[in-house]
């Protein structure tokens, strides 16, 4: 009868892993690490007649950003404010932006520059 009850408790330990280590994986980043933490992606996809960009901002931190600004270059800053925990906002970079690389800043000492990201174009697919 104690073989059963060790095993039974293997098999329970391994559940609640494989449970917390599928929750981790899931949240994808929702648990803060930090206090102030910044996801940037910018992403750009040029077609034939014009090019589609945003810029994908989320505070990943446990605390507010504060004054958050989007630099595009050239003296094109845009003004965000405060993103709270969690919340996550899509940009788009002025029409006449070189659309090289992004900065994000904020008060509490947060200085993110990313280069634009771009989609793999295959044969076959639009706007490739």
């Amino acid at each position: 009868m104690g073989t059963y009850k060790i095993i039974l408790a293997a098999m329970a330990a391994a559940i609640v892993t494989i449970g917390v280590v599928v929750g981790v994986s899931l949240s994808k980043g929702t648990f803060a690490s930090q206090q102030y933490e910044v996801s940037v992606d910018p992403f750009k996809d040029p077609q034939s007649l014009f090019t589609m960009a945003r810029v994908t901002i989320q505070n990943t931190g446990s605390e507010p950003l504060t004054n958050v600004r989007a630099n595009f270059g050239a003296g094109q800053i845009q003004e965000i404010g405060t993103l709270k925990p969690g919340q996550k906002i899509i940009v788009s970079p002025p029409s006449d932006s070189q659309m090289e690389f992004v900065i994000v800043t904020a008060d509490e000492g947060i200085y993110v520059n990313k280069v634009y990201r771009m989609p793999t174009k295959m044969p076959g697919m639009m706007g490739s």
